[in-house]
């Protein structure tokens, strides 16, 4: 795939970037989050400072990535367990 250079605006300063073409509009979409995240911060907040604004998302978006982290693909334990067994019996029919 093409590498694409692109330019970011985020927090009003221009980042250029290299991406790939199936991830460019991935950044993009990601860049609007970001900016209007920081908008809501300095709507909400007496906090002027873009460092400190982008300290906040930060802090947002890893908490969001732990919380993902955090739970499992499959929730219900009877499904685990007849998954677990099929993998036996397909395992011991090999």
């Amino acid at each position: 795939m093409k590498d694409l250079s692109i330019k970011v605006n985020i927090a009003n300063r221009i980042y250029p970037l290299t991406v790939k073409q199936d991830e460019e509009e991935n950044i993009r979409l990601a860049t609007k989050e970001i900016n209007e995240m920081i908008k809501e911060y300095e709507q909400n907040y007496a906090v002027k400072d873009k460092q400190d604004l982008l300290a906040m998302c930060a802090l947002q978006f890893a908490s969001q990535k732990m919380e993902l982290g955090q739970k499992t693909l499959i929730e219900d334990d009877g499904l685990k367990e007849k998954l677990d067994l099929l993998n036996r019996l397909v395992e011991d029919n090999l």
